[in-house]
């Protein structure tokens, strides 16, 4: 539950992106993207929003941060690849300080910390990477097609809730970026019926 509820807290981050968490509303966005990613692992908002940018301009490219390297496309080095692009000394520095501030200062236990931190922070960015990156961005059998080059699962409207919040249903996403991620099913259902 732990890590779902960090993918959740990413995809907050994600919809403030694009305007998404409060519509018209750019300062709030802001606001909530920037205690959603600093939260979720200190990272810089303003940051990720080019770096989104760029991957909604040049999806699936050498141009698109969240691609792979052009050699390694399997699911673990392009996860690491992904991850190495993202992750900054600075952010980690900061995070093992936290880390150990907390279990030095405030004494929170460390099979706690472990436990309901670390792990669940980690995990989550593989289920956000698998499921929101690597499967939707993946090349297809069929080739890419452009203009938005992803694809959508078809898992059913539960599973795709419990694996990343719809953004398996990425290129609706990719098609209506300021749509919010509960409104990502009625968008798939309305491109089927289409």
């Amino acid at each position: 539950v732990q890590t779902w509820l960090y993918v959740g807290l990413f995809i907050t981050a994600h919809d403030a992106m694009h305007q998404a968490v409060a519509p018209g509303r750019r300062r709030i966005n802001r606001w909530v993207g920037r205690i959603a990613v600093l939260s979720y692992a200190l990272f810089s908002f303003d940051k990720l929003l080019r770096r989104h940018g760029l991957h909604h301009s040049f999806p699936a490219s050498d141009r698109d941060p969240d691609f792979h390297d052009g050699v390694h496309t399997g699911p673990v080095r392009w996860y690491v690849h992904f991850m190495l692009h993202y992750l900054t000394v600075p952010q980690l520095i900061g995070m093992a300080v936290l880390f150990n501030l907390l279990q030095h200062v405030a004494g929170v236990a460390l099979e706690n910390l472990l436990i309901l931190w670390a792990a669940p922070a980690l995990l989550s960015t593989w289920q956000l990477f698998y499921f929101g990156t690597y499967l939707p961005h993946r090349l297809p059998q069929a080739g890419y097609q452009p203009p938005h080059r992803a694809v959508s699962s078809d898992f059913p409207v539960w599973l795709s809730l419990l694996t990343c919040f719809h953004f398996g249903y990425h290129l609706e996403h990719h098609q209506q970026p300021t749509l919010p991620w509960w409104r990502l099913p009625a968008c798939k259902a309305t491109n089927k019926k289409g």
